[in-house]
């Protein structure tokens, strides 16, 4: 006979459990302790199983009878309701811990080891400012482009462009782990490109060859620190980033070879590098040898042993020396790569010689000493045009170009 809700609720505990069938396999246990359970009899290959349906009251009389309903009809497809209810459960949990920020944060620690301290912070602090109030708590696999685009676009309207790219890039990979990982499906952040605003790039500011012979005029007279001006020198000759050059080490630099081989970790791409040293660089390091020969850093710093040049000391020379706007310290990787281009020299041993790296991990392990022979050569051309530039020997200079195209 059907169960009622009277029954139900006048149903009272006994010394051991009972039950109450309401039909169909579908019956409510009695505990001892006054407990009442739901509960799903049935058999599937040829086994008997229990479902679960829920607790009284909390799954009233209909409710119960509606889900033993829903698993009668997944028996009758002939699939076994308590394997489906797992794979339900199962599903949820998955989608719980395959939440956008979930997978972000294990994309983050998975690729730490390959950034700076700096940018893995920069990395995850972004994320948690801008996407992950937002997307977080939002499974992977459930995020659309339109939903991370509205997102985006608030970025956006702050006017935050660069921002708004760099975090679209982050969301990309993102996306791609998840995907690598067997837990997406799509990647909804490359459906943007295109969608978004793009930053105007400015270009460093950098002087053109008709403007070296005065800076290099100017560079000569100055009064400021020698290790300022031996700096600008050795910058230009050498036209490393400021910062690979300010940490410059004693011990990277080998004087019988003539080169200076910048490790990895000092490196932006964290490439190994290795610079041809002029004759005109080494007179300028055996020139700082007398100085700052018995610390660690070429450019020491005057006022803390244990470190090197602050990243402001060139910067504002120059700007004493009335460059201000009119060129910076990356500047002269600008101007050393057109000459050099200008007069015939190999595209790829320059881009080489500017550590813009191959992005070809397999190249890469072996690229930092490529085309080394044919980068002797230009560094030392480029050091005999600088010097043929700040004499303003005219012959020397023409005599130097002259020989550009057979240099590489």
């Amino acid at each position: 006979m059907p169960l009622t809700d009277i029954a139900i609720r006048t149903a009272k505990p006994r010394d051991k459990a009972y039950k109450l069938y309401d039909g169909g396999g579908l019956y409510l246990g009695i505990q001892s302790n006054g407990g009442k359970w739901w509960r799903y009899e049935y058999r599937f290959g040829g086994k008997r199983k229990l479902l679960a349906l829920g607790v009284y009251p909390d799954v009233s009389l209909a409710d119960a009878r509606e889900r033993h309903a829903g698993a009668r009809k997944t028996l009758a497809a002939g699939n076994d309701p308590s394997e489906t209810k797992k794979e339900a459960k199962r599903a949820v949990l998955l989608k719980s811990e395959n939440t956008f920020e979930a997978i972000a944060r294990e994309w983050h620690t998975t690729n730490l080891n390959t950034w700076t301290p700096k940018h893995g912070t920069d990395v995850i602090k972004r994320l948690e400012s801008n996407i992950f109030p937002k997307l977080g708590n939002r499974p992977i696999n459930d995020i659309t482009a339109p939903e991370l685009l509205s997102i985006l676009r608030i970025i956006e309207k702050r006017g935050a462009l660069d921002l708004t790219q760099t975090i679209a890039q982050y969301c990309r990979r993102i996306f791609s782990y998840a995907n690598a990982t067997g837990r997406g499906e799509r990647n909804p952040a490359i459906d943007l490109r295109g969608a978004l605003k793009t930053p105007v790039r400015k270009h460093h500011a950098h002087l053109k060859a008709s403007e070296l012979p005065e800076y290099l005029q100017k560079l000569e007279v100055y009064d400021g620190e020698l290790q300022t001006k031996l700096a600008l020198k050795m910058l230009l000759l050498t036209f490393v980033r400021t910062t690979e050059l300010r940490g410059a080490e004693w011990s990277e630099v080998n004087f019988d070879k003539a080169e200076w081989r910048i490790p990895a970790e000092r490196m932006k791409m964290k490439d190994p590098h290795i610079v041809p040293l002029c004759t005109q660089a080494i007179t300028i390091l055996r020139e700082l040898q007398k100085h700052t020969g018995n610390r660690q850093h070429v450019f020491a710093n005057h006022h803390n042993p244990s470190t090197f040049m602050s990243e402001n000391t060139m910067l504002y020379a120059l700007y004493r020396m009335g460059y201000h706007s009119r060129t910076t310290g990356h500047g002269f990787r600008a101007t050393a790569s057109t000459v050099l281009n200008e007069n015939g020299f190999a595209p790829d041993v320059i881009e080489r010689q500017l550590a813009h790296i191959e992005r070809n991990k397999v190249r890469a392990a072996y690229n930092h000493a490529q085309y080394l022979p044919e980068r002797r050569k230009m560094m030392q051309w480029w050091g005999d045009y600088v010097d043929a530039v700040a004499g303003g020997n005219d012959k020397e200079l023409s005599a130097i170009l002259g020989r550009s195209h057979n240099a590489a």
